[in-house]
């Protein structure tokens, strides 16, 4: 019924196709190399094959492959982090609200990373916070300008491109560049990734 509410949720949409469903990891991989889409939503707990595995598997595949939005609850989802860097796109929560499902799939579908600020940071801070995570940033983090990182932060804190061009005094514009320059110094694929990245280098950490 869950399957079949998203479904019909998304196809009321104009510019939003369901081209398939499934109940299963093994299932969402099958549909997904039949039917190519642009975006799948992902379940990170299902029987058979587990939500990370299954993103691995999808992003794993020859040719385009889609992005991926992880659908989890808040607190008992510690794969979350995993799946993140496994190349998903971003994470939703399965109680949002429609109109934030509608909207998570357009985001991603153009190419963004759905970061939320309040959930991104709480469970990769959760991560960071654990003994293993270095104490200063790694190699290809120090190669960054004083401003790459200035930025790298702010969206690690889950702040816009305007935003950040707020909090720092510079065009939107500029931000974007400084992000794509970040994203290609660090051989990243998205903005998802650099949040990753930064609290696994310990260029941010939890609290901060």
């Amino acid at each position: 019924m869950i399957r079949a509410g998203f479904a019909a949720l998304l196809e009321a949409h104009e510019g939003i196709t369901v081209v398939g469903t499934a109940d299963d990891g093994v299932g969402i991989v099958e549909v997904v190399r039949r039917t190519r889409p642009d975006v799948v939503l992902m379940d990170i707990r299902m029987p058979k094959v587990n939500g990370l595995d299954a993103t691995r598997a999808v992003l794993g595949m020859p040719g385009v492959v889609p992005k991926v939005i992880i659908l989890t609850t808040f607190d008992a989802d510690e794969y979350v982090f995993s799946a993140l860097r496994a190349g998903a796109s971003g994470f939703l929560l399965k109680d949002s609200p429609p109109e934030e499902l509608t909207h998570a799939v357009r985001v991603v579908a153009e190419g963004e990373a759905l970061l939320s600020p309040k959930i991104t940071r709480a469970l990769i801070a959760d991560y960071a916070a654990r003994p293993t995570r270095p104490q200063v940033p790694d190699a290809s983090v120090r190669s960054l300008t004083d401003r790459e990182l200035d930025v790298m932060k702010l969206v690690a804190a889950g702040r816009s491109n305007a935003e950040i061009a707020t909090d720092l005094f510079l065009a939107e514009q500029t931000v974007k560049t400084h992000v794509s320059r970040i994203l290609n110094k660090l051989d990243l694929r998205d903005r998802t990734q650099m949040v990753v990245r930064a609290y696994e280098s310990g260029l941010v950490r939890a609290g901060t």
